[in-house]
């Protein structure tokens, strides 16, 4: 059954959060200040928060420097996973992931589903994982990200979430470089 192993003590994360956006600045950014709301309510540490362009070669220098960063376990984007010429957040993120987490879009869509119906077919929502970091990339509305935030995020992010989270399984994603 789902649910937190209250007992258990809460792990906090350090989580940075990327807007990419050609129309907005860090003043108007709604979706990154719900996200940086969210985080800092659950207990998380908001390490970092910027503001990049719709340009595939700024998202992925910002994200694989902090992919890179020790101290950063967790990046969100949120912007440019539409359909327009502009939308280039998955092309730009995804050729940095190790390992693709498949399940994260499916229930993505299952939650916005729900929600706006076939219109969630507009969004290419991804994660991977990359260096032992987690990276999920969001829509740019604040409707979505505060979805993915309370229906998936806030509960993978929890380890005492059960019947099991992604943070307990951390100290794992890094065996197979490890020599011995």
């Amino acid at each position: 059954m789902s649910g937190l192993d209250q007992p258990k003590p809460f792990v906090p994360l350090s989580i940075a959060v990327l807007t990419i956006s050609d129309t907005r600045d860090i003043a108007e950014d709604k979706s990154g200040a719900l996200l940086k709301e969210r985080i800092e309510s659950a207990g998380h540490k908001l390490t970092v928060r910027a503001l990049v362009k719709d340009d595939v070669k700024s998202i992925r220098a910002k994200v694989k420097g902090w992919i890179k960063d020790k101290k950063i376990d967790v990046v969100i984007t949120t912007g440019g996973t539409g359909f327009t010429g502009r939308d280039v957040t998955p092309e730009a993120v995804r050729p940095l992931f190790e390992k693709e987490i498949e399940g994260f879009s499916t229930v993505f869509h299952m939650i916005s589903f729900a929600k706006v119906g076939t219109s969630t077919i507009q969004s290419r929502a991804c994660a991977g994982l990359s260096h032992g970091t987690y990276i999920f990339c969001l829509p740019g509305s604040p409707g979505a990200c505060k979805d993915a935030w309370n229906d998936i995020l806030k509960w993978q992010l929890d380890n005492r979430h059960r019947p099991c989270n992604f943070v307990e399984i951390m100290p794992r994603l890094e065996e197979h470089r490890r020599t011995g």
